[in-house]
């Protein structure tokens, strides 16, 4: 495993806390170039805005950026209507919607907003299924059926259809989530937290093999960091804790070393002054370094 030779895209993520200035930061985000707003999905918590309508209203008042659920949490988002609207989403915005996906965390939070309380058996299954099912509302099919262990359709009508073939990144861990992002999925969406850069070697190498026994070439697979941390101005203190010229010199290694392609920035302190440091002292360095270290 290495360097998959994809274009590198830079992301950020986007907390929604409902008193944080979260339209402006999105805008910000916007003009400084960056591809991606992530926005993560726990309904249950009390601070937060609901995701989906957030990046509804994200996507109405930017230009360019995509954006996506940092993962959408599947047990609380009926698969069939999920798909109905990232696909409305999508031709609203001109095709700029993906499908970060999760099998489920916090069963007690989920369990006491109506969702079911899964199995680690059960929550993979269901997302295998969810796949499936998004996949087919998205299809030009007239009547759509599906009868599995968690999910069915009976007879039901798609469309509208996406304006561009959206992807679905799936945000799992385990060895049967990873062969099922080799064998079904458009990209892997781990975060620093808990998959550190030793760990990266053998969880990508799960999604290769499984997407070899499938048929897939690996690199077709889109592989997404979320990276935790600080730039700061003193020394470092630590992996993606420290100076503008550590991230890059970092990132650059997790890109054509560990063969992550786009890095979703979940900056720590002063939001607005991270996001900008973020844009315009790491993102264009890494650009220039990858394609550099590419071309050598």
């Amino acid at each position: 495993m290495g360097d998959y030779g994809r274009d590198v895209e830079f992301g950020y993520f986007l907390v929604p806390n409902a008193g944080d200035p979260l339209l402006k930061t999105a805008q910000a985000a916007d003009r400084l170039g960056l591809d991606l707003i992530g926005v993560q999905d726990h309904p249950y918590q009390r601070r937060y805005v609901d995701t989906w309508t957030l990046l509804s209203v994200i996507a109405a008042a930017t230009e360019r950026i995509r954006v996506f659920p940092d993962v959408a949490s599947l047990p609380l988002r009926p698969p069939a209507v999920l798909a109905k609207s990232a696909a409305s989403l999508d031709l609203l915005s001109g095709g700029r919607v993906e499908l970060g996906l999760g099998a489920g965390a916090f069963w007690d939070a989920i369990e006491a907003y109506g969702g079911p309380r899964r199995t680690p058996k059960e929550a993979i299954d269901a997302l295998e299924e969810a796949v499936t099912v998004i996949r087919a509302v998205w299809g030009g099919a007239p009547a759509l059926r599906f009868d599995g262990g968690h999910y069915r359709l009976k007879g039901a009508k798609p469309g509208p259809a996406p304006a561009h073939p959206i992807e679905i990144w799936l945000g799992v861990r385990g060895p049967r989530a990873l062969a099922l992002t080799g064998r079904l999925a458009d990209g892997w969406l781990p975060s620093s937290t808990w998959a550190p850069p030793k760990r990266l070697p053998e969880l990508n190498a799960r999604i290769d093999d499984a997407a070899a026994a499938a048929g897939r070439e690996p690199k077709e697979i889109r592989r997404l960091y979320n990276v935790n941390g600080a730039i700061t101005d003193g020394a470092s203190s630590g992996f993606l804790n420290g100076p503008a010229d550590q991230w890059v010199e970092e990132l650059t290694d997790i890109a054509v070393g560990y063969g992550m392609d786009t890095f979703v920035f979940w900056g720590e302190g002063d939001q607005e002054d991270q996001l900008r440091r973020f844009a315009e002292e790491v993102v264009p360095a890494v650009r220039e370094r990858v394609a550099q270290e590419r071309a050598g």
